[in-house]
């Protein structure tokens, strides 16, 4: 596996709404592997392959979130901290004494601050932190920070990628991981029955605006999101909690709160598979949704969707974590599932 080129395209910056930097990345990167690349308005990258046995014109749509869960900012006090909003969920107890990056007129590192444990009370003690309790500390008078930074400017986590045993950990393995396998299996597919349209795309994190554009625009036959899904597979967690283990296989979605993927698709991916050798596991996720919703349900006559969950420890945390197995394993699936898909009875 690529972890070079996972670990460029996890680190690079990209909030939701300003995600130019790996939108540049990922058109460097896929350009050469398809046979046309565009960027609509709203900030999708859509890059088609056209099929090899494709006479009635189908279309599949493979779509991957770019974005990442950031910050923007909304003030500078007189002492030059800043607050903010957030952009996509937070679980706000992780976010203490973090590095994180302001994009301002230039990239400035600065520190989660919050009020020392040694001067709340005991009630303060007690209670779970909220965002608000937060502020960013660039260690910098307001005259400095104002020299770089301006309300409305973009903030995301500071950390590297890393190798731990067979997985990998960094910000934003949601969804750069998907960005990845897509990637890697457009330069992979060699015989794809269909048209792919490989869909990198925008602020999936504040509500999945960007497949919903992009899926009224191209207007599938088929869809598969790629995103992540939870692994709960932790101290404390009971079998039922698990959704999904690290190492057990790439995840085929069934379900998630926003979406009853078809039952035809999750049989394919199924058999698929199985006849492939490829590791998988089923995933129900009943909380939270992925950009499955809108490619199946924003084209014309909707499509016969589902999605290929990677299985992520610590998901909207400031690391996240992923097995290098179940990355491969759903490079392999997309890339099977696109070469066979019309070796399937999808009138059943």
């Amino acid at each position: 596996m690529d972890v070079s080129l996972l670990k460029d395209v996890c680190e690079i910056a990209g909030a939701p709404g300003f995600e130019k930097r790996i939108r540049d990345l990922i058109i460097e990167l896929v350009t050469p592997y398809v046979d046309e690349i565009k960027t609509d308005n709203l900030g999708n990258v859509i890059a088609v392959k056209k099929g090899q046995r494709n006479p009635d014109g189908k279309r599949v749509m493979v779509a991957a979130h770019m974005d990442e869960i950031g910050f923007i900012v909304t003030h500078i006090d007189d002492n030059g901290f800043l607050r903010f909003h957030t952009l996509g969920g937070f679980d706000p107890k992780t976010l203490t004494a973090q590095r994180v990056i302001v994009h301002g007129k230039k990239d400035l590192i600065g520190v989660m601050g919050s009020k020392p444990i040694h001067v709340m009370s005991q009630e303060e003690r007690n209670k779970l932190p909220k965002t608000t309790d937060f502020f960013i500390d660039l260690g910098m008078p307001k005259e400095e920070v104002e020299k770089y930074i301006s309300i409305g400017d973009p903030v995301t986590r500071d950390r590297e990628l890393i190798e731990m045993g067979e997985c990998v950990n960094c910000k934003s393995i949601d969804n750069r991981v998907a960005v990845f396998i897509l990637i890697e299996a457009l330069k992979n597919l060699k015989n794809p029955a269909y048209d792919v349209y490989a869909t990198f795309t925008v602020q999936e994190e504040v509500g999945i605006r960007g497949a919903n554009v992009a899926a009224h625009s191209i207007n599938p036959d088929f869809g598969i999101a790629l995103d992540t899904t939870i692994a709960f597979d932790v101290p404390g967690a009971q079998a039922h909690e698990k959704v999904t283990e690290l190492g057990k296989g790439t995840a085929i979605k069934i379900m998630d709160a926003m979406t009853i993927c078809d039952y035809r698709m999750v049989t394919f991916m199924k058999q698929i598979a199985d006849q492939e050798k490829i590791t998988w596991q089923p995933e129900i996720l009943t909380a939270g949704g992925t950009d499955t919703a809108g490619v199946q349900r924003m084209g014309k006559q909707g499509a016969i969707a589902g999605a290929i969950s990677i299985p992520t420890r610590h998901l909207h945390q400031v690391i996240e974590m992923a097995h290098k197995s179940d990355i491969q394993g759903s490079i392999d699936l997309l890339v099977a599932c696109l070469e066979k898909v019309d070796t399937y009875d999808w009138s059943h």
